[in-house]
C-alpha cells in the first residue's frame, strides 16, 4: 500500500519533538543524527505536508509557531502510541527484554536509593536493559513529558505526575570533626551563616540557599563545588563548611562530622511517570518492585 504524501513520517515527526529546547534547527537535527541538509529537508517537508510554518523563522533560537506548538502535542502522542505498541508485543511475551529509562536527580537517589532497587530489578529481569540518566529536578519533569525517560525520580509535590514516594530526604551540616558547631548533636541555620559556606551546585542547591534565607540570614558562600567528594575533601582540610542532602553522604567518613540542622529542611523523594497504568512491562514490573520496596520499608519503620 502506498504511504499518504500528506501524513508526516516517524522521522519528521522525531525532529519536531527534537525542536523544543534546541539552540538552532541544525542542532535539534544533530540530536536525532540527522546531517544540517537533512534537517532542513525534512522541516520544509513537514511545513509543506501540513501547509503552514512550524518554526518562527524571524525569532531568535528556535521558537515554535502556535501551530508547531499544537502539532508538537500530538508528535509525543504519537511517539507513546508507539512505545504502546511495543509494550502490547512485549507484555505477550512477558518480561524477558525491553529497555527502561529512567531519569535520576542526581546523588541523593544515585548513590543510595536506586542501586539497590536495580540489584533486585537485574537478578529478577536480566534480559531488560536499563539506561540510567542523571539530569536536574526540572529536566527530569521535563524529560518525562518528552518521552526521553519512562521513570523518574523526582521531589514531592508533583500533582500532574503518578508517584511512588520512596525517601524523606533532609539537609545535614558537614563540618569538620575538631569545628566548634561540631560540639552540639545539632546545627542552628543561623550559627552556619557565621562561616565561610562550601555551596552544592547538585541538586540540593535551592534548597539550601532557600533554608538561609527562610533564617533571614545571608550565607558567606566561598567556593561552590558539583562534585560531592570535592566538598568533602574541601570540609575536611578546613576550608570551610557545607550543607548537603543526607542521602548524598557516605557515613562514615574520617575528619568529618555530620549534624542535623535545626529548623529541619526535608524534601520527599519518589519516583514517578506520566500514567501508571500505560507503563511498558520492564516499567511497570520496575515501578511494582519500587512499590513494594517501599511498603516494606515502611511496615518495618525503616527509617529512610
Amino acid at each position: 500500500m502506498a504511504s499518504n504524501p500528506g501524513l508526516p513520517t516517524l522521522r519528521q515527526l522525531e525532529l519536531l519533538v527534537a525542536l523544543q529546547g534546541s539552540s538552532s534547527i541544525a542542532a535539534a537535527g544533530t540530536k536525532i543524527g540527522m546531517s544540517a541538509s537533512a534537517t532542513s529537508h525534512a522541516l520544509r517537508a513537514l511545513e509543506s505536508g501540513l501547509g503552514c510554518e512550524l518554526v518562527d523563522r524571524m525569532a531568535a533560537g528556535v521558537v515554535l509557531t502556535h501551530a508547531g506548538e499544537l502539532a508538537l502535542v500530538h508528535a509525543r502522542d504519537a511517539f507513546a502510541s508507539l512505545q504502546q505498541v511495543k509494550s502490547a508485543a512485549a507484555a505477550a511475551a512477558g518480561v524477558q527484554t525491553g529497555l527502561l529509562r529512567i531519569g535520576s536527580i542526581g546523588p541523593s537517589t544515585s548513590l543510595r536509593l536506586l542501586p539497590p532497587l536495580l540489584e533486585k530489578f537485574r537478578r529478577r529481569y536480566p534480559g531488560v536493559e536499563v539506561h540510567v540518566t542523571e539530569r536536574a529536578d526540572p529536566d527530569i519533569e521535563q524529560d518525562l513529558v518528552e518521552r526521553k525517560v519512562e521513570i523518574g525520580v523526582v521531589r514531592l509535590p508533583q500533582p500532574t505526575l503518578d508517584t511512588v514516594a520512596l525517601a524523606t530526604d533532609e539537609l545535614v551540616a558537614i563540618l569538620p570533626q575538631d569545628h566548634p558547631l561540631a560540639r552540639g548533636a545539632t546545627v542552628s541555620v543561623k550559627d552556619l551563616a557565621r562561616y565561610p559556606l562550601i555551596l552544592t551546585q547538585a541538586g540540593s542547591q535551592d534548597m539550601v540557599m532557600k533554608m538561609f534565607e527562610r533564617a533571614g540570614v545571608r550565607p558567606k558562600v566561598a567556593h561552590e563545588l558539583l562534585q560531592i567528594v570535592s566538598i568533602l575533601e574541601f570540609v575536611a582540610h578546613g576550608n570551610g563548611v557545607s550543607v548537603l542532602a543526607s542521602l548524598t553522604v557516605p557515613h562514615p567518613r574520617p575528619g568529618l562530622a555530620f549534624r542535623p540542622i535545626t529548623p529541619r529542611v526535608a524534601r520527599r523523594v519518589a519516583i514517578a511517570c506520566l500514567d501508571a497504568s500505560r507503563l511498558s512491562p520492564a516499567g511497570r514490573a520496575f515501578w511494582e518492585l519500587a512499590r513494594r520496596e517501599a511498603l516494606a520499608k515502611k511496615d518495618t519503620g525503616q527509617r529512610d
